[in-house]
């Protein structure tokens, strides 16, 4: 990318296009084509396409997504996979049609297999059955990857997939819901201590694995990733390193300063029991995260003290 290059960051509002945002601005870029869901909605063919025909960027980071975490993906299962086709078919066609130099699509973790081996290699794609609750995001982001891939084989399109872990940092959802662990602990540890609660419940028995990523880390590899990659398979993201949910818990429990306790209630769901991600791929490209989980939970904490705290009590 050249610093004038014209540059469309697809949700720019949103934790992931936020983070793409500023990382970009930090290196000096400043041609960008934003519009918020009011002013273009991506599942409209039409306004999808008449946007590209004007606008006409260079480059293309695919960061808008209908998300949330188990009970939001299990509750609005044909609203998740209609809404996620619809944009990324949208801006992938219209990306194809314009002649965009590059299109970057953001995927998730949650496509690969269950009760895949682990770590998550990429070729672990469609190997085997996903996880139930969250199956047709999945799905929409499975097909997002095999038409960058199609568009590429095809046409000769610029078109890669990156496939971040779970990502946390400022601009993230603190809706109870529909937002994902991380968050949501945040949440409930705060207001516990705000409200003098002396227990905090939490979903599941705190055994699965999981695996976090900073969002400022993810930018900077997906800028990175922009300029070095180019590939046909997709590309995972991720620092390589996991932790249970009831570490996890414990260590955003000691950065709030909740000194109550924590109840487990098995009777709800886990989801998959380890999600790691194989980021040898991304190493071997030159590529690491920068930030470790502690660090990046205070930073996280500290945005939502900033900018969400008042508004959730």
């Amino acid at each position: 990318m050249e610093k004038h290059s014209k540059i469309y960051i697809a949700g720019h509002r949103g934790m992931v296009g936020s983070a793409i945002l500023r990382k970009l601005q930090n290196e000096g870029y400043e041609n960008f084509v934003l519009k918020t869901s009011k002013e273009l909605d991506l599942r409209d063919q039409q306004k999808v396409a008449e946007f590209f025909e004007v606008e006409k960027p260079d480059y293309v980071f695919l960061a808008a997504a209908k998300v949330g975490g188990i009970v939001a993906n299990n509750t609005y299962r044909a609203d998740f996979l209609y809404e996620n086709l619809a944009i990324q078919n949208n801006i992938i066609h219209s990306a194809f049609v314009t002649k965009v130099k590059k299109l970057m699509f953001l995927g998730s973790s949650c496509i690969y297999p269950k009760l895949a081996p682990q770590p998550l290699k990429e070729e672990y794609l469609l190997t085997g059955l996903l996880e139930q609750t969250n199956e047709p995001y999945a799905i929409a982001k499975i097909a997002g990857i095999k038409m960058c891939e199609a568009y590429r084989a095809q046409y000769g399109c610029d078109f890669i997939s990156v496939m971040p872990t779970n990502l946390y940092g400022p601009n993230d959802n603190y809706d109870l819901q529909n937002s994902h662990v991380l968050p949501a602990m945040i949440r409930k540890f705060y207001e516990a201590k705000e409200n003098g609660v002396e227990q905090v419940v939490l979903w599941g028995s705190g055994s699965p694995m999981r695996e976090f990523l900073y969002a400022d880390d993810l930018a900077a590899a997906c800028v990175y990733l922009m300029e070095n990659y180019s590939e046909p398979e997709l590309i995972n993201v991720g620092t390589g390193i996991d932790v249970t949910i009831k570490e996890l818990a414990n260590t955003v429990k000691d950065i709030v300063g909740f000194e109550g306790e924590i109840v487990w209630d098995s009777s709800k769901p886990d989801g998959t029991p380890r999600k790691l991600m194989d980021v040898s791929k991304l190493n071997d490209k030159g590529w690491r995260h920068t930030i470790e989980l502690k660090e990046g939970i205070g930073l996280a904490y500290q945005d939502f003290l900033d900018n969400h705290a008042k508004l959730r009590l």
